[in-house]
């Protein structure tokens, strides 16, 4: 009877467990695309230019991404329930801050407090919900996870744009507001309390990642308004530069490292996530551009857009199961490269079809290529990232990939957005598309690069890939 007891508790604390960080993981995930549909709205509130768009995004993608490890090292040190709560305090007091900002700085500084709390619980999510779930079980339970969070990708325009249509663009935010609330007591109550086995900080690497790729970001949020000759642009465009090889020296010398030097040695973990960065830089600056055009050109409603865009964001939903059926026949390489080709080949339909006056049934063929493509990539490429490292390195190779992704979605809106100011703006219709098409042309060749670098990887029999993999990791590393 008492070890029945012992069973029936340990099975509710996994249920609380998936419920919890199910939520806290669709929260985070949500705030990436949701605000996208608002930004006409926010623009015509607010004020502020081209430039201040592009830091309301790229402020949570960028504290999102540099933090991402160090706040799965925090977890480990101090804990990883009470940090989970603490990110989830800062997540909901900065969401709060940005629904009621009165100006574009206060919502920019909002949004990158909101990327550090969300840095801080989306890796220890992971831990916990392992912690928490009996390890024949886990699949189940990740299964969950996974499907929340990409749900609030899928949705998020659609959410996003129908709580700016039928409220206001602060609702975007004030709706993170009661679910963090309700999750931080249930967290405390609810979850037990774990230590990792590294407790190390690696406060140095994340000081110098974190300046290089904010150097690099802002010059090119700033070329074309200061010229990209200036100063200012030219010193974060060095300064950046210079800190980033000061980080990987430093990485490859530190006995804890944030980012371990040696996965890159592992030729398919370097392809891997250089092409997950430039699919990311595509495909998140064509986002940005794209969920405004449906808007300013299109003319369309913040709800109305958001549903225009669930061909794209929704359509990995769908092939996201097909693809990874099909990769386990065959292997992720191939897969993940013809996922690539596909966005690549959808970002130069789009670019195609734009014109000032052009029908939805015209760039809806662009929008479905796009969304296969992308459902094509991430189950596969997750799968290549766990197989090219140790069992007990996949946490770390995770994190790796994940906070790579990001970079590339924040550098990405800052690239596409400078050569959209740079040939066009928001003057008029053809004034937007004459910026827009040539944006979606770069994002559509940084793509096909991606897919030309995921050719790089070896391709293996996914029946001896595992024995392969198992021969060739120690070597590598």
């Amino acid at each position: 009877m008492k070890e029945h007891r012992k069973q029936a508790a340990r099975g509710g604390s996994a249920v609380w467990a998936v419920v919890i960080t199910s939520m806290a993981g669709f929260i985070t995930a949500l705030d990436n695309l949701i605000v996208t549909t608002a930004l006409p709205s926010i623009r015509e509130d607010l004020g502020g230019g081209l430039e201040d768009l592009e830091w309301t995004v790229s402020a949570y993608t960028l504290t999102f991404a540099v933090l991402l490890m160090f706040g799965a090292s925090l977890g480990d040190r101090f804990g990883r329930r009470r940090l989970f709560a603490i990110g989830l305090a800062l997540f909901t007091a900065a969401s709060a801050a940005a629904a009621l900002a009165p100006g574009m700085g206060e919502l920019i500084a909002a949004r990158a407090a909101q990327g550090v709390g969300a840095a801080i619980v989306t890796p220890l999510t992971l831990t916990l919900l392992a912690a928490a779930v009996p390890a024949e079980r886990r699949g189940v339970a990740f299964g969950i996870w996974g499907a929340a969070s990409g749900i609030a990708v899928a949705t998020g325009p659609l959410i996003g744009g129908t709580l700016t249509e039928h409220l206001s663009w602060q609702w975007i935010f004030w709706v993170n507001v009661p679910i963090g609330l309700a999750l931080i007591p249930l967290a405390l109550l609810r979850l037990d309390e774990s230590h990792g086995p590294n407790p190390s900080l690696d406060l140095v690497g994340t000081v110098l990642a974190s300046g290089g790729l904010f150097g690099i970001v802002y010059a090119l949020v700033r070329g074309n308004a200061d010229g990209w000759t200036s100063t200012p642009v030219l010193t974060g465009f060095i300064a950046g530069a210079v800190l980033l090889v000061g980080f990987v020296l430093y990485e490859l010398r530190a006995k804890h490292p944030m980012l371990p030097m040696r996965l890159f040695r592992h030729r398919s973990f370097s392809a891997i996530n250089a092409a997950s960065l430039l699919m990311f830089l595509g495909m998140f600056g064509a986002i940005f551009l794209l969920s405004q055009y449906l808007q300013t050109v299109g003319g369309y409603s913040p709800m109305e857009a958001g549903v225009r865009m669930l061909p794209w964001t929704a359509m990995p939903m769908i092939a996201g199961p097909l693809a990874g059926a099909l990769s386990d026949r065959i292997g992720g390489a191939p897969v993940v490269t013809v996922g690539m080709a596909l966005n690549a080949v959808g970002l130069g339909l789009w670019a195609l079809a734009v014109e000032p006056q052009v029908s939805y049934t015209a760039l809806l063929p662009a929008l479905i290529v796009c969304g296969i493509g992308m459902g094509m990539f991430f189950a596969p490429s997750a799968n290549l990232v766990m197989s090219t490292v140790r069992p007990q390195e996949q946490g770390i190779a995770s994190g790796a990939n994940n906070a790579i992704r990001e970079v590339g979605g924040a550098v990405g809106v800052a690239s596409l957005a400078a050569v959209f100011s740079a040939q066009g703006g928001y003057g008029s219709a053809s004034l937007f598309v004459d910026g827009l098409r040539p944006a979606l042309w770069v994002g559509a060749g940084a793509v096909a690069l991606a897919a030309a670098l995921a050719l790089l990887m070896p391709r293996q029999r996914k029946a001896d890939e595992s024995a392969d993999l198992a021969g060739e990791i120690p070597a590598a590393v």
